[in-house]
């Protein structure tokens, strides 16, 4: 549009994200074991989209957030719908990888949709609770801002997405430490990189001269338009 310039800094944080997300999704497929907890491969890449999360409401503010997880959330819906329909159509008679592939990328709807409920919720509350910390402390203690932010996104996400995805499936005591162990490995590896994230958040403010503080803003999630 005319008068108006992409932020090449804001796009390419906004394709990791996306990228992010569906990785996820595809690494999620794989149980590890780290000690007595159970966990996913996911947990490799998931906790990265939360960090970009964190970046983006930090530097642009909660609008900008909203329209890349917005993004994002229609990227991974596009993905899985795509993966859903490769997974229906049969095979050719020589193809002999059905139950692999299925295995891989045959989403169950049940935890699809889990899956997109536990994003929205996780993702939001991580945007809006960065926003309004940035605001009360006045641009301080950003590493503050960041561990309760994405304590609280990665909490709701896992609080929401493994009783709705397993639930009736997995034991009750099973299913809670599942929950705890998720919420607290995701946030101790955002923990672990801050160094990093500080210093991203620290060069993409000095490259952009962007430092957004939303005051008197909609936090109404459905008003994407709104830049």
């Amino acid at each position: 549009m005319k008068g108006k310039n992409v932020s090449v800094s804001f796009m390419l944080l906004g394709i990791v994200f996306c990228v992010c997300l569906i990785l996820g999704n595809l690494l999620a497929v794989k149980q590890i074991e780290f000690g007595k907890i159970n966990l996913t491969c996911g947990i490799l890449i998931f906790p990265v989209s939360y960090i970009i999360n964190d970046c983006i409401a930090e530097v642009w503010g909660f609008k900008k957030a909203r329209l890349v997880i917005w993004t994002g959330f229609v990227m991974n819906f596009f993905f899985v719908a795509m993966c859903a329909l490769a997974d229906w159509i049969p095979g050719a008679p020589y193809w002999t990888m059905d139950e692999g592939f299925h295995q891989i990328f045959g989403l169950a709807p049940r935890v699809a949709a889990a899956s997109f409920v536990a994003f929205l919720v996780g993702s939001f509350s991580n945007a809006y609770i960065m926003s309004r910390m940035k605001v009360a402390s006045a641009g301080r203690h950003f590493t503050l801002r960041a561990v309760v932010s994405t304590l609280v996104g990665e909490s709701l996400d896992s609080m929401i997405f493994f009783p709705v995805a397993l639930g009736g499936i997995v034991p009750a005591g099973n299913l809670a430490l599942l929950v705890l162990s998720q919420a607290v490995f995701k946030t101790l590896y955002e923990f672990l990189v801050l160094p990093l994230t500080t210093w991203v958040v620290a060069r993409v403010k000095e490259r952009e001269g962007e430092d957004v503080f939303d005051r008197n803003i909609s936090y109404n999630i459905f008003k994407v338009s709104d830049l």
